[in-house]
């Protein structure tokens, strides 16, 4: 008879055993198996949860990001995020947020993040109550500049698209900046700026388009309340 008392655990590619070990220990994972011959074979475990890795196929390029996922469901993943950018500040001095490997950010409100590791895997944490439908492409309720917006969320939050999400974003403040309310320009422009730091792309342009907008007392709280994840915020926004 079979029960409905079943465990999950994922089994992920490990193509440096050193790597890997010092990242997740680095996060604060209990190693509770470590093994390099005659196979590979590493399991940890964080709070309650547990992965396991084995040895990566031959080819296995980690830089492509391809390599394996999991999903971690949880009830709020804010306290996940900060707990993962706490630890990695006190061991690298930073939070690691370009290259492998690395988090991915967190906007409050937003139901999911990704840690991606040095083997190129994938750890997704989603909230339970996420919803489960995606407008790609932008909300249909909104239009010109907010849409295009809401689409970067999107490809930023769920596809883990930074590059798509930064032409995407190029091209609608192209179309859709001139017209579009000053705080909504700026959100854009900030994103823009953030992407391109992460893409290695020049940031400047943006930033100087940014410190020319005009905006209102109202408008730099809306921009706050979004954008106050941002580190470099104020040293982005106009002089007041």
């Amino acid at each position: 008879m079979v029960r409905p008392n079943e465990t999950t655990v994922p089994l992920l590619p490990c193509v440096s055993v050193e790597e890997s070990l010092a990242f997740y220990k680095a996060l604060g994972f209990e190693v509770t198996a470590e093994q390099s011959k005659p196979y590979i074979y590493l399991a940890l475990r964080w709070s309650g949860f547990e992965l396991r890795f084995g040895p990566a196929p031959e080819g296995l390029d980690p830089a492509r990001e391809a390599s394996g996922a999991c999903l971690v469901m949880v009830d709020a993943v804010a306290p996940y995020h900060a707990a993962f950018v706490a630890a990695m500040r006190r061991v690298y001095g930073k939070v690691l947020n370009t290259g492998l490997p690395r988090i991915t950010r967190y906007r409050p409100g937003a139901s999911r993040f990704t840690l991606f590791d040095p083997s190129g895997n994938s750890v997704v944490f989603v909230q339970r109550d996420e919803p489960e439908e995606l407008d790609y492409g932008g909300s249909k309720e909104l239009a010109g500049l907010a849409r295009v917006l809401d689409n970067v969320r999107i490809l930023r939050e769920f596809k883990n698209d930074d590059l798509q999400a930064f032409r995407a974003l190029k091209s609608g403040v192209r179309r859709h900046g001139p017209v579009a309310p000053a705080a909504e320009r700026a959100i854009a422009l900030c994103h823009l700026a953030e992407l391109a730091t992460i893409l290695g792309e020049p940031a400047g342009p943006w930033l100087t388009e940014l410190r020319g907008l005009e905006l209102t007392h109202d408008d730099r709280a809306r921009i706050e309340a979004e954008l106050g994840h941002l580190a470099d915020l104020q040293e982005w926004l106009p002089a007041k």
